[in-house]
């Protein structure tokens, strides 16, 4: 039977993250304004869609969801003692360079029967400006398959965090904007997918276009 949270391990360090480090850079160094955060269910499975401009992206989302957030990871961090146990307590999951899409479903799959909520970027990369134009249908398609909801999320400014050639974080103003979860397809029909990730993608972008 499908977890309703993630292990209360993986919460703990969440918190202890978010308060110690990430809110405090989002909000005084990012100067980050959250909007919609009561639109995120705080118990379930839940694939959070969102557009994808920064390393800094996936700490970012996670803190301003209220709860984990699980991205796969290179595999090579997980032959890392120490390292290992501490990104698996933190949701990461592993997948292979060169693997199929195969491995990482059943990976991303196996995070949402334990209760997770796992990050999915709609474009599968990063982009330079942060928007989305060329949407994949790999959200759509596990949330098919757990049955569980989506939620799309634009961040906002984080394109401009490290500039080339720096390793230096710039502290532009950052916001995020969570918009309302949209119910999983009823079937992997590939009209259906592409229908949800359309829909996905119109949100994400409608959200990013009010800006700061």
């Amino acid at each position: 039977m499908p977890r309703e949270r993630e292990p209360f391990a993986s919460l703990l360090l969440y918190y202890l993250f978010k308060y110690s480090v990430v809110s405090p850079m989002l909000h005084a160094y990012f100067r980050g304004r959250i909007f919609g955060a009561e639109n995120v269910p705080q118990k379930g499975s839940l694939v959070v869609v969102s557009n994808h401009a920064s390393y800094f992206d996936p700490p970012l989302l996670s803190a301003c969801m209220r709860r984990p957030v699980a991205y796969m990871a290179k595999e090579e961090l997980f032959d890392v003692p120490v390292l290992k146990q501490a990104i698996e307590l933190y949701g990461a999951y592993p997948v292979s360079r060169g693997a199929g899409d195969r491995k990482a479903i059943r990976a991303a799959l196996k995070c949402l029967e334990a209760g997770w909520a796992i990050g999915v970027y709609l474009e599968g990369k990063r982009t330079p400006d942060g928007r989305i134009t060329d949407p994949k249908r790999g959200a759509a398609l596990l949330a098919a398959k757990a049955q569980a909801p989506l939620l799309p999320v634009s961040l906002w400014g984080t394109e401009k965090i490290l500039m080339k050639g720096s390793a230096v974080p710039r502290p532009v103003p950052i916001t995020v904007r969570i918009g309302e979860v949209i119910p999983p397809p009823t079937s992997t029909d590939k009209e259906e997918l592409q229908a949800i990730t359309r829909q996905c993608a119109a949100v994400i972008t409608t959200l990013h276009e009010l800006g700061r």
